[in-house]
């Protein structure tokens, strides 16, 4: 009798066969490396009372200087800022409001369906409005109930839409009575805000595209190419503000103000920043926009040239505003605040377009498609200096890049990078089961963020049979291993303004929401509190690969097992895992069995008392599983032992 102790390498290695990858580690879910050993994620939940409308695939946090914790929100369809867990709708308007009368209202009895007249609204399905200043129709559809936000049905003409009247409290259907003659009154005033975007990006061929959204119509003939991108925002403030852009879209800036209380400010909307008072030679569009907050320059990536056409765009172009004057980006003159102008330009030389800027400690790195460099602050009259840092990279989407430990890594369209004052290929044991497996349609979507308490970079990226994310993939760079599971998330934060990283997920639209113009409502969630899945059991486990029981050239019997694994942090009375062995003969055979022998995976239930579990498994080779799916356990495996013996050759 003699007992096998099995200690595993860390991390997951997809990048050999299960049988050569011996020692190791071969599948799992939900589950991290801690000093080498595996262990059960940290839970979340749901951090706001109350979701947000759209996909959020942006978010920023910042801290004014009156302690307000902001939290910049950007999805499709709204623009929020979130503080004290409420969101706080800042979504631009598409034109100013519009006079006291425009408005009318007319009712159906029996029916939600509201009416509205507005003469040239402009508006599509889908998009938002605010109504106020309206009175009672008479019965039922009452002035609370007209004096909200509501969703664009359907375009009845150019000057008429529907809504569907809703409650303000609980946001159920309100039925029109036979008192419901009234128009609204004559003081109704619509707002209405800029078109929604589209959830994911779209390719193809007019009906054969596979979403429309934004606005949610028809019309393009069959053989018209589609390249309909989602719509991402990028956000960063500027002192107490916050400056938005949609990417290959408007700047937009919302004023914090000077007030002791944000409230005024919360009641606002962010408005165009060629709106701001001394604005000069803004951008109409850019592909992204940040703030070097050291010298206190607003930069835009990908834009108009200065002095261009309205429709003029250079993707590879990079202009900034005078310091600390974030509305000024005339490179001559004087500015508002009466000094001489620091605005100026720089224009990439490779690649076909900025796909993404990112600030770091010391410099702020700019990727094209095909090109990283380095944007540096010099302090002289020319302002900033490039400098080119790698050829013939890549980068898969604008998000798919987090810097930890002063190292920036990002995700490239077949392999992954690492920044460390070079430009360097990162080591990866699980490169085939990524990049065979992924959505190239919908690489947009892929979104990269730290987790700093584990020393951890995280991948979101859709598998080859999603259109969403719903896999992640993740490297812990303190102790060089990969592992990977299976989440939806959207956007990611890791902030120390924070408690727990942030994240965001919608649940992915139908073909009917984004037709009706009803996006999904999402959720912002803690990362790494308790251990559960939003008050759900979470399902985690973790395979090894298989190993030989001795040299391979014998059968060995298995008769016992003593577990060795920790319940700390566990909230259950009695936590549980199940413990499986999983024998076999041959590599290629199946674990329940191959034809000359019968066998079946073994597997127990242990808990915190389990000294030992008797077993009876004869074989070559084996592989071991650790797996829970009970409310309230988290566990970490330490090194299970096995007492096995030889059994003959046959």
């Amino acid at each position: 009798m003699s007992f096998l102790k099995l200690v595993f390498k860390p991390g997951i290695n997809r990048d050999q066969t299960n049988y050569s990858g011996e020692g190791g580690w071969w599948d799992g879910d939900k589950i991290r490396f801690f000093s080498g050993f595996p262990q059960k994620l940290g839970g979340w939940q749901k951090a706001t009372p109350n979701p947000f409308i759209g996909v959020c695939r942006q978010v920023w946090n910042w801290v004014t200087s009156f302690t307000d914790n902001f939290l910049g929100v950007g999805t499709d369809v709204k623009l929020y800022v979130e503080v004290g867990g409420l969101f706080y709708d800042i979504t631009p308007l598409r034109v100013p409001p519009t006079a006291a009368g425009a408005v009318t209202f007319a009712a159906s009895n029996g029916s939600s369906t509201i009416t509205v007249s507005n003469t040239a609204h402009g508006a599509l399905a889908g998009d938002y409005v605010t109504f106020s200043g309206a009175v009672s129709l008479g019965g039922n559809i009452t002035a609370d109930v007209l004096n909200q936000n509501y969703v664009i049905t359907s375009i009845v003409d150019p000057d008429s839409f529907t809504i569907s009247a809703k409650n303000p409290s609980t946001g159920a259907a309100v039925v029109a009575n036979a008192s419901d003659s009234g128009n609204g009154g004559g003081s109704t005033i619509g707002a209405y805000e800029i078109h929604p975007g589209f959830p994911l990006t779209t390719e193809g061929y007019g009906w054969g595209a596979s979403i429309w959204n934004g606005s949610y119509g028809w019309g393009l003939s069959g053989d018209t190419p589609v390249d309909l991108m989602q719509r991402d925002w990028f956000l960063d403030n500027f002192d107490n503000d916050l400056v938005a852009n949609i990417r290959k879209g408007a700047i937009y800036y919302w004023e914090r103000g000077a007030l002791a209380t944000p409230s005024t400010a919360l009641g606002t909307r962010a408005i165009l920043l060629s709106n701001l008072t001394g604005a000069n030679s803004v951008p109409n569009v850019a592909m992204q926009t940040l703030v070097s907050q050291n010298d206190k320059h607003l930069l835009a990536f990908g834009c108009q040239p200065y002095a261009g056409a309205s429709t003029d765009y250079d993707p590879l172009l990079i202009r900034w505003a005078s310091q600390d004057e974030p509305q000024y980006w005339n490179p001559t003159g004087t500015t508002p605040g009466g000094s001489a102008s620091s605005a100026g330009f720089l224009r990439v030389s490779r690649g076909s377009e900025i796909v993404r800027a990112l600030p770091t400690r010391q410099e702020i790195m700019v990727w094209t498609d095909t090109t990283l460099y380095s944007l540096q602050y010099l302090g002289t009259t020319d302002v900033f200096a490039l400098q080119q840092l790698a050829d013939n990279i890549s980068i898969i989407s604008p998000r798919a890049v987090a810097s930890a430990n002063n190292i920036t890594y990002w995700m490239g369209t077949d392999k992954f990078y690492a920044y460390t004052g070079q430009v360097q290929t990162l080591p990866t044991t699980v490169r085939e089961y990524v990049y065979k497996d992924i959505n190239y349609a919908q690489t947009d979507q892929i979104v990269a963020g730290t987790n700093e308490g584990f020393n951890e970079i995280w991948w979101f990226y859709p598998s080859a049979n999603s259109n969403w994310n719903n896999r992640y993939v993740v490297f812990n760079h303190l102790d060089q291993v990969w592992f990977f599971g299976n989440l939806g998330r959207t956007a990611w934060l890791d902030t120390p303004l924070r408690d727990f990283p942030t994240a965001l997920f919608t649940e992915p639209y139908t073909y009917s929401d984004t037709v009706a113009g009803s996006p999904n409502d999402g959720y912002l969630y803690q990362h790494e509190v308790g251990v559960d899945d939003d008050g759900l059991p979470m399902e985690s486990y973790i395979q090894s690969n298989d190993f030989d029981l001795a040299e391979g050239d014998q059968f060995m019997l298995t008769r016992r097992m003593l577990p060795d694994i920790n319940y700390n942090q566990s909230t259950a009375a009695t936590p549980t895992v199940t413990l499986a062995v999983r024998p076999r003969n041959f590599p290629g055979s199946q674990y329940q069995g191959d034809p000359s022998d019968t066998q079946n995976v073994i597997e127990t239930t242990t808990d915190i008392y389990t000294n030992q579990v008797f077993v009876r498994a004869r074989a070559r080779q084996m592989a071991l599983k650790v797996a829970s799916d009970q409310l309230g356990v988290q566990w970490q495996l330490g090194s299970v032992r096995l007492d096995v013996r030889p059994d003959g050759r046959r």
